[in-house]
């Protein structure tokens, strides 16, 4: 079967665009001081685009998919996919001194604690990019323990830091640190995750 790569790409680009709309609408949710009948109608038009979305659908989210540029791809990530609504989306970068980073933007969404994140999401951002700090190190592996340590709470709507790094493996098990931090490198939370290699998983080449 042949797939019109530029058709796909351009189906998937709408996707985000449309996971970002709604993004920005789960927040109005959250924030809206608009009176109930309003609420009331809103309610019943989205009710009808949802109906439309559900005329075809999927039993699961995005698959992970290699792009045309060669680099591995997942829109459909909670922490990390475009066309996942419900993630940030997180953008990991990996930086030669410190593993991996990220710069986040938590929004009101993600409230725990009043005008504070809720610390299953902060956990759940340091799972990821401790993650991504062992695969970059070549060792990919899945979470087999989360330490996580809350030294101050994690606000949202200001600009935050991710860091983690690979610090050491042994045979399939391998160990990595990353933390949280405001811009000045104030440490909010911080972690430390042991995560385990797949046996079938030993000797694929991690890019």
């Amino acid at each position: 079967m042949t797939i019109d790569v530029a058709a796909h790409d351009a189906r998937l680009e709408a996707l985000c665009a449309l996971a970002q709309e709604t993004r920005d609408f789960m927040d109005a949710v959250a924030l809206t001081e608009v009176g109930g009948s309003e609420i009331a109608a809103v309610a019943a038009e989205l009710a009808a685009l949802t109906a439309r979305l559900r005329l075809a659908a999927r039993e699961t989210p995005q698959p992970l998919e290699i792009g045309a540029d060669g680099t591995v791809r997942h829109l459909g990530n909670a922490v990390t996919g475009a066309a996942n609504p419900h993630a940030l989306p997180l953008v990991v970068e990996r930086d030669p001194e410190r593993g991996v980073r990220a710069d986040i933007a938590f929004r009101p969404l993600h409230e725990g604690p009043p005008s504070a994140v809720h610390g299953g999401i902060s956990a759940m951002i340091l799972d990821h990019v401790l993650g991504q700090a062992v695969a970059a190190a070549g060792v990919a592996g899945l979470t087999g323990t989360l330490t996580v340590r809350y030294r101050a709470t994690v606000p949202y709507g200001r600009p935050l830091v991710a860091t983690a790094e690979h610090t050491r493996s042994e045979g399939r098990k391998s160990w990595a640190d990353g933390r949280i931090a405001l811009p000045d490198g104030t440490v909010l939370v911080e972690a430390t995750g042991l995560f385990v290699t797949p046996a079938e998983w030993v000797g694929l080449k991690v890019t």
